[in-house]
């Protein structure tokens, strides 16, 4: 529970759009120069198992041009943490970190059609990352290479092609430090069977897996090698606001279950099992579980979850999260 410290700083809400007045719309370079307040979106989302404050704040600048985000989080002795602040461009991206004195710089943009540069550097670390894509033909094949700053061996080489992906990257090798291999990373995706077949090759793992889907069921089996791990998981929709979905690890005998019921968008509920931590639990949500604050009806969402252990369940906990969203 939240500590009722009076001298605790949370974050209230703020005046209505009413109180603020409206930003003025100028036109053509102008406009830049005429517009008043930007308009300002809170908000601010309490989490009960943690009794911690997420809060966020917003606002577009230079008529949507850039925009500008704080972000921080409240305990509940009132103590600001985790600070940073964000300014996004179509170009240009800062994040800075208020507690570590760091920030990270990000930039893209065409060269030409066709071409494009990437960029990013970590100011305290002194490293960072740079980039160039270019189309191969066309814009579904792209041939990327990127470059550690200061660099370290070749460049990473990823060849982009619709049906997947490979990347060529030099690492070094774990027996021994001064030498250095060739890794690959592939990822392939075909449709078989009235479904999608995805392979995806990793640190010398390979990952199978096929995806089945149709209005009124899902079925998606996968196998890992050498390991062979072979899991399979089946999702049964019963109606259009009920549906069922089970998981089941064969190499741990591991399963769980999960029921959802929707009412329209705006409420759901859910209940299921997980056999590996042996868990049963149900979940209310008022608001798109998915979906923004903004959209909810009046911009708040609501989660209530019960938790119930298997093997202690007087020690079953009711948790709940709350998310409000302000626009001034």
């Amino acid at each position: 529970m939240v500590d009722q410290n009076p001298q605790a700083i949370y974050l209230s809400p703020p005046p209505s759009a009413a109180e603020g007045g409206g930003a003025s719309k100028g036109g053509g370079f102008l406009g830049l120069f005429q517009m008043g307040r930007p308009k300002l979106r809170v908000t601010s989302e309490f989490d009960s198992e943690s009794s911690v404050f997420f809060n966020r704040i917003s606002c577009k600048l230079l008529d949507n041009l850039a925009k500008l985000k704080l972000t921080f989080q409240n305990d509940s002795k009132g103590e600001v943490l985790e600070p940073q602040v964000f300014l996004t461009s179509k170009f240009l991206s800062v994040q800075y970190d208020v507690e570590e004195s760091d920030a990270l710089l990000k930039a893209s943009f065409e060269i030409v059609p066709g071409l494009q540069f990437r960029a990013a550097h970590e100011v305290k670390a002194r490293q960072g990352e740079v980039a160039m894509v270019a189309d191969l033909g066309s814009p579904a094949y792209k041939l990327e290479l990127a470059s550690a700053v200061p660099a370290v061996g070749m460049p990473r080489a990823t060849l982009k092609f619709p049906l997947g992906e490979v990347s060529l990257e030099e690492k070094e090798e774990e027996e021994e430090e001064q030498k250095r291999g060739l890794s690959v990373n592939a990822i392939v995706k075909s449709h078989v069977l009235d479904g999608v077949c995805t392979a995806r090759y990793s640190e010398e793992n390979v990952e199978l897996r096929y995806a089945y889907k149709d209005e009124q069921m899902t079925l998606v089996p996968s196998i890992s090698l050498p390991s062979n791990a072979l899991s399979c998981a089946f999702k049964r929709r019963f109606s259009p606001s009920d549906k069922l979905s089970y998981l089941y690890n064969f190499d741990t005998n591991n399963w769980s279950a999960v029921y959802k019921h929707t009412v329209g968008k705006e409420y759901k509920f859910k209940a299921g099992y997980d056999a590996e931590v042996r868990l049963g639990w149900a979940s209310l949500w008022v608001g798109d579980e998915d979906g923004k604050a903004k959209t909810a009806p009046f911009k708040m969402k609501v989660q209530l979850m019960l938790q119930v252990p298997q093997d202690d369940i007087k020690s079953s906990a009711l948790m709940f999260r709350v998310k409000k969203r302000w626009d001034i």
